[in-house]
């Protein structure tokens, strides 16, 4: 059986990615509607080029209600100076740009969690159109990945960029090394949930360096998290040499999230009440928070306790929680991988 060419990707780009200085363009991909025929979505994106080097992809809104990485992103877009590039800076502020646009985490088109929909396909929904395109043209571009993310409207975590445990353990050292060098409060060796479907475990497969960051959430960004995402950005980019200049490195402390045993869930519905807050050193059995059945006064709440020792690394928001939701994360101190 003969095989078929893969199928192009739907979207075109306004920007040509060969180019040298700087280019303000779109991605633009064809989505018909019934307010619009032949409409699209008009994904922006950057491209900062000059001379001979490595080439950098830097993400945000991955998840639509994740703002620390768009705003640090069409801050840089607007601010980079070509002279002080070597290389190439890919930057897409607002990746799903119609999940940003509509503040919610999934696409208000498709419900598409793009970090769930990685290769992607090129005949999918808008979502997989979106992650085909960034799996089969701008990641192959890139020697050094950076996808922002945060808690979103359902979680706040500790500030801290993060890294994988991966099979190639060369691969692993330079992620970890890029890690190091954004400088974060806080700087995590990775467990993911589910990696199935992850632009992480996209980068990763191709061999990138690859960095992702939870800075808080809650569904807003502060001056701090912005500027935690403006200079790691900035330092990642020195780092790499792409970026003249040292980075501008302060202390981190470093966490692992070694097993599942970080992960707390909800079994009941109701309003939490947290017993300690981000950062706070727990013990094994420690009681995180509680969760009171709020339908009749006089019932006494549920406990739920740490698994492991730690210190409290993210926390749901807001004051109400429903039985299945990520109720906290546990992360261990470590040493520097």
């Amino acid at each position: 059986m003969l095989e078929t060419a893969p199928r192009p990707s739907a979207i075109t780009p306004t920007v040509d990615f060969d180019a040298k200085g700087v280019q303000h363009g779109h991605l633009r991909l064809p989505y018909s509607r019934d307010d619009s025929a032949w409409g699209s979505v008009m994904i922006p994106i950057c491209v900062v080029a000059n001379g001979d080097g490595a080439t950098a992809l830097l993400t945000g809104a991955n998840h639509g209600d994740e703002y620390e990485g768009p705003a640090a992103l069409f801050e840089l877009a607007q601010t980079l100076d070509p002279t002080q590039v070597k290389g190439r800076i890919i930057i897409v502020p607002a990746l799903n740009y119609p999940a940003f646009r509509a503040g919610t985490r999934t696409s208000p088109i498709d419900r598409g969690n793009l970090n769930r929909s990685f290769p992607g396909r090129p005949d999918g929904t808008v979502t997989e159109k979106i992650a085909d395109y960034v799996a089969r043209q701008l990641i192959p571009f890139a020697d050094i990945v950076l996808d922002f993310h945060s808690g979103g409207k359902t979680l706040d975590f500790l500030p801290y960029a993060a890294a994988h445990e991966l099979p190639d353990k060369l691969q692993e050292a330079r992620c970890f090394q890029a890690v190091a060098a954004f400088s974060a409060p806080y700087s995590m060796k990775m467990l993911e949930i589910d990696a199935v479907g992850m632009l992480d475990t996209t980068a990763e497969e191709m061999g990138k360096v690859f960095v992702t960051t939870e800075l808080g959430g809650a569904g807003t960004a502060s001056a701090r998290s912005i500027d935690i995402a403006r200079r790691g950005t900035g330092n990642l980019l020195r780092h790499a040499g792409i970026l003249k200049g040292a980075p501008d490195v302060r202390p981190t402390r470093w966490l692992d999230m070694p097993s599942s045993d970080c992960f707390t869930f909800a079994e009941d519905d109701g309003l939490i009440a947290f017993a300690c807050n981000l950062g706070d050193p727990v013990n094994e059995g420690d009681v995180i928070a509680r969760v009171y059945p709020v339908g009749k006064t006089g019932i006494a709440p549920i406990s739920y306790a740490a698994a492991i020792d730690g210190v409290l690394a993210a926390r749901h928001v807001p004051g109400l929680i429903k039985a299945g939701d990520c109720l906290s994360v546990i992360a261990t101190v470590t040493e520097p991988p």
